[in-house]
């Protein structure tokens, strides 16, 4: 298979088979676009990707499925898979590793070294539109990284927010620098906490916010973490899938940043009430200031250290993703439903044991 050479061109998704980047496939195919996605794992991993966007009842023929390696120059592809991805207009990287307790250099091999070869190679792109990549919403919170930085900063900031976040932080600043060198044109889009559809509440995601969802279910959350207004903003995975299929569409000249996450989000404590009442169970009874919090022993709070850096009041700039959305006619669903559907569907998937 080959893609077209029409006015679209082909589009890649780096990291297709994860969450993001099956949904985004899914709606790029949904556009009539030709889609390749590069995965880790060649066919084993396509196979699996294949039957999921058909039992989604997305048409895969416009679907090529490559081998890659982003921690590898050049995405490691072979000859034929490089040839034929030479049409290639727009790529977008959902490639990340999202876990906490990852030792920094694991983290850094995919989220800034990996991130850093896809600029890489998009820019050697003969056809090349646009390179949409995948953050977090938190990057900004602690001010821009230089790139490189100094290596006393950067071993203050994974000993303070731990190997995901930090590398996540890295590797913003990083793609920044190399895109704005190899003359890549360059969106970030940083999502929010990404929930299931707003439809059918299907995730596939089943950490993070997922877990609190999972311990207020068993009884397990006498008090959270934060204050009355800790905001931990959310974003349904369809308006983000369909939001980044629109970025190349819309965003012009070298650098775009979009902080996608519905503004209605209701506070932590009232979001997790929610969420009590409809599943039928008691909400957390107090709330601990996250310093507190972050001082004593995990065993005693069940608290993931990383997510700690999270549990904030701050609000964030969504002026450019409204402005766009607003282009493209895209709007959030009703987040308070979608909130719902996606506790039912944590219930029944069984927060992915």
């Amino acid at each position: 298979m080959t893609f077209s050479e029409g006015e679209t061109g082909g589009a890649l998704v780096v990291g297709g088979a994860g969450f993001v980047g099956r949904w985004l496939a899914a709606e790029l195919l949904n556009r009539g676009r030709t889609v390749a996605v590069a995965v880790r794992g060649g066919s084993g991993r396509g196979g699996e990707l294949r039957g999921w966007l058909r039992e989604h009842g997305v048409d895969d023929q416009g679907l090529l499925v490559v081998g890659a390696d982003i921690t590898r120059p050049d995405l490691g592809l072979d000859d034929e898979d490089r040839d034929r991805l030479e049409a290639v207009r727009d790529v977008f990287n959902a490639a990340a590793l999202f876990r906490f307790g990852l030792g920094r250099e694991e983290a850094r091999r995919a989220n800034v070294d990996g991130a850093v070869n896809v600029v890489r190679w998009a820019a050697a792109l003969p056809r090349l539109r646009r390179l949409v990549h995948v953050s977090g919403y938190r990057v900004a919170s602690d001010g821009r990284l230089a790139h490189p930085a100094p290596a006393r900063e950067l071993d203050a900031l994974y000993r303070r927010l731990g190997a995901y976040e930090a590398s996540k932080l890295e590797g913003d600043a990083a793609v920044r620098a190399v895109a704005e060198e190899e003359g890549v044109p360059l969106t970030a889009v940083h999502p929010a906490t990404v929930i299931g559809h707003s439809v059918t509440g299907e995730a596939g995601q089943y950490i993070g916010l997922a877990e609190t969802v999972r311990d207020l279910r068993a009884g397990r959350l006498p008090a959270l973490a934060g204050s009355r207004r800790t905001f931990v903003p959310v974003v349904t995975i369809d308006h983000l899938a369909r939001f980044m299929a629109a970025v190349p569409e819309y965003d012009e000249g070298p650098y775009r940043a979009h902080w996608v996450l519905d503004d209605a989000t209701p506070h932590l404590p009232e979001l997790v009430g929610l969420l009590a009442r409809h599943l039928g169970v008691r909400p957390p009874r107090a709330t601990l200031p996250v310093g507190l919090v972050r001082r004593l022993p995990r065993a005693l709070t069940g608290v993931e250290p990383e997510t700690l850096s999270f549990l904030s009041e701050e609000r964030y700039d969504t002026s450019s993703a409204d402005a766009l959305a607003k282009e493209a006619g895209l709007s959030h669903p009703p987040v308070e439903d979608a909130l719902r559907r996606w506790a039912d569907r944590l219930v029944a998937d069984r927060f992915g044991a």
